[in-house]
């Protein structure tokens, strides 16, 4: 069994003693084996991490990879116009080749940004490039097939038959679900209320429980969309999901800005599970989130950066910079959202949200080995002696201090090269899939 040895780091655990030490740490397989402030053996990879300090591997919760794409291609619009002027026209537009191609891009991103694992919608057609790519980067992801029955404005290359969307997700669930050491996993992923028949999620609703897995969707981001649900559904958004039943701990929900007191009191006594995007609010101007109000209601909350058109990065340091920002000046208040309680969004929440705390989010012997050593010697973090490493983490780094990336025991990034995936192919193909797509997709800004 392979042995990996890292040395002489700082180590952040997020246990529940919130320990931090100076050690080394022993990965046996896809599992931590030991940890301690000094290991004496043998190792088949030994890696010096002197000066360098140590994380669990970073979750995000609400992932795009099938857009990654089309960055830069829907800027500077709101949620419904983005959705139907854009962003649909060139999901519809996708080929086999160019969601696979997106995907990769995505994932490259994400690790080399410290993100090793990830809750992903896809698009509606070609998911098993999705899943390939994945599979192959050596990634960790619950994802699963966009599905869309319903709605004004949603192109033909997007619209399914009820039937038809419901038989292929279950196919693509059949094959993909557990694969790859349960690296990955599948979610059936409804796009929201608007673009979902009744039937629809009814069905998604069962069927997530018979065969135990997550159903990944939107609700209340925008207050164009509430008033769509109002006017179709007869009741607001959160209130219609727990009408049907949805609401629970197999559900996780992209942004939930516009809750009433009503609405975030289910999602919190429910455990329904709340991925908070910040960046993407900001840029489509749908609002900030309530969420130091929701975490004091003890509701089950994490972090993404949603997809690169409406952010337009992947970056997981951006976001928890701005996740604690946005909330000291939406309150008036530098107390709220401290460095500590956002670093356990992105790591030990996005475990709970995954349903995979026992496994990942922390650095704890038996765990699986996600792990992210980052270089903070740099001037951007400087000075370092008298600093809290966690805040140095929140509010200075950024994606380029990640210096190596292990994911399930194997090194997929080692000083910031990529060594699952080529970069220099991934940028080439995207450069010239994405010309092909816009015309496919016959858009223009």
């Amino acid at each position: 069994m392979n042995k990996i040895l890292i040395k002489n780091a700082l180590i952040v655990t997020m246990n529940n003693r919130r320990d931090i030490f100076k050690g080394d740490i022993l990965i046996e397989g896809d599992r931590i084996k030991e940890m301690s402030p000094k290991l004496e053996m043998e190792a088949d990879t030994v890696i010096d991490a002197t000066g360098k300090t140590v994380i669990p591997g970073m979750i995000q919760t609400h992932i795009h990879l099938t857009q990654t794409l089309y960055r830069g291609q829907a800027d500077d619009l709101e949620l419904l116009d983005w959705l139907k002027q854009r962003v649909w026209p060139l999901e519809g537009s996708h080929t086999a080749e160019s969601n696979y191609v997106s995907a990769k891009l995505g994932i490259a991103e994400l690790i080399k940004g410290g993100t090793t694992s990830i809750i992903d919608m896809g698009t509606v057609n070609h998911s098993d490039s999705i899943f390939e790519a994945i599979e192959e980067s050596g990634f960790r992801a619950i994802s699963g097939k966009c599905m869309m029955d319903y709605g004004i404005g949603v192109p033909d290359t997007l619209m399914e038959d009820t039937n038809e969307s419901i038989k292929e997700s279950e196919r693509l669930l059949k094959k993909w679900h557990g694969k790859a050491n349960n690296r990955i996993q599948y979610a059936f992923a409804p796009r929201f209320v608007v673009s979902c028949t009744e039937e629809l999620l009814v069905k998604v609703r069962d069927l997530s429980k018979e065969y135990g897995v997550m159903v990944h969707t939107h609700a209340s981001e925008n207050r164009g969309e509430i008033e769509l649900v109002q006017r179709d559904r007869g009741m607001r958004n959160v209130l219609y999901l727990d009408k049907l039943g949805m609401t629970g701990d197999q559900l996780i929900l992209a942004h939930c800005i516009w809750l009433d007191d009503e609405e975030m009191k289910i999602l919190a006594a429910t455990g329904t599970k709340i991925s908070h995007c910040p960046n993407s609010n900001l840029k489509l101007a749908s609002g900030i989130a309530k969420i130091p109000e929701l975490l004091e209601m003890n509701a089950s909350v994490s972090i993404a950066a949603d997809g690169a058109p409406c952010n337009n990065n992947l970056d997981i340091f951006k976001e928890m910079r701005s996740a604690a920002l946005i909330q000291k000046a939406r309150l008036l208040s530098p107390t709220v959202m401290p460095a500590h309680k956002v670093f356990e969004l992105a790591t030990i929440g996005g475990a709970q949200a995954m349903g995979m705390e026992k496994e990942l989010g922390s650095l704890e012997v038996g765990k699986k080995a996600d792990i992210v050593i980052l270089d903070l010697n740099k001037i951007h973090c400087s000075p370092s002696d008298e600093v809290d490493v966690v805040s140095r983490i929140v509010y200075s780094a950024d994606a380029c201090d990640v210096d190596t990336t292990i994911i399930d025991g194997k090194i997929v990034m080692k000083n910031r090269e990529l060594l699952t995936l080529s970069e220099k192919e991934i940028m080439e193909d995207s450069n010239r899939l994405v010309k092909q797509q816009i015309q496919l997709a016959n858009v223009k800004k």
